[in-house]
């Protein structure tokens, strides 16, 4: 995703080389001396090279020249792609043994808000607006809309869900695996799907938008690493952290990203949104759905 700001750091965007890919250029004796830094990432990411073979039992001249057979440019490479591998293959347990150790309750509070600014800092500095208007556009013009995601991340399909319903736009979502596969089968070039899926992905999610994207639809994706398979099927993508100190994903990255291109929908047919507001209005003041003391 390209950056808001000049100043700012454009971030290095890995090329969308499955692993299985990378380890075919490798020899049998070369996938296993690597092995164990792809099976578990998080122990290895902050490695030297020199730290990095000795741990493997080999040496740096090799962990250079395996991760370029790999197709990396670079140590450097090496490193960001076994960072995102860390976070594609991220489990509860995971996140949960990465929070401070020692300390309060209150500090570790205080280091799960830090955590959530973190995410939100991430989302500032990287996120292109001139393309969430874009997709904004597409909503409009698009005959048919449909929000795919499920597991914790229906949560996020119905927000966005019921905002589009007050919008007027014709919305649908699938957030269990049967119906993904019905929803996906009659989507053409017509219709737009906004899929959402973090870590690894769910298969209903990453499915569903492959299968989307083969029949013509625009397909979005919001995901939160560079190697999550959406980055592959997707017409375009949006990364948002869910990175936690608990057990639980982090949503805050994810909603505010949402509401971003809620701001642009309604910006998109201004006039039209302020007359659908003023029905909105009557019925929050007078609706019998709500309680009057």
């Amino acid at each position: 995703m390209a950056n808001r700001g000049k100043n700012r750091k454009r971030p290095i965007v890995l090329s969308q080389i499955s692993q299985t890919e990378r380890l075919a250029h490798l020899s049998p004796r070369r996938r296993e001396i690597i092995r164990p830094a792809l099976e578990d990432p998080r122990q290895f990411v902050l490695l030297s090279v020199r730290d990095l073979a000795r741990k493997l039992g080999t040496d740096p001249a090799t962990t250079v020249r395996i991760a370029r057979a790999m197709e990396f440019e670079s140590y450097k490479e090496f490193q960001i792609y076994l960072h995102e591998l860390s976070i594609a293959r991220a489990t509860s347990l995971e996140t949960m043994r990465s929070a401070p150790a020692e300390g309060s309750t209150t500090s570790l509070l205080q280091a799960s808000l830090d955590h959530e600014l973190k995410n939100l800092s991430a989302l500032y500095n990287l996120v292109d607006l001139k393309r969430v208007a874009a997709v904004a556009k597409r909503v409009w013009k698009a005959k048919r809309i449909l929000l795919l995601g499920g597991d914790v991340a229906s949560s996020l399909i119905a927000y966005l869900e019921y905002h589009f319903r007050i919008l007027g736009l014709p919305v649908s979502s699938a957030t269990m695996p049967g119906l993904a596969v019905h929803s996906v089968r009659s989507l053409d070039k017509n219709d737009l799907v906004i899929a959402i899926s973090f870590r690894r992905g769910l298969r209903m999610t990453i499915e569903g938008v492959e299968q989307a994207r083969k029949q013509g639809a625009y397909c979005v994706g919001i995901t939160d690493t560079y190697l999550s398979p959406m980055t592959r099927f997707a017409n375009e993508f949006y990364l948002a952290s869910v990175d936690t100190l608990s057990f639980n994903a982090s949503y805050s990255a994810p909603m505010a990203l949402l509401n971003l291109l809620l701001v642009a929908c309604a910006e998109q047919r201004h006039t039209r949104t302020l007359e659908l507001m003023k029905k909105v209005a009557e019925e929050q003041r007078r609706g019998f759905r709500w309680y009057e003391a």
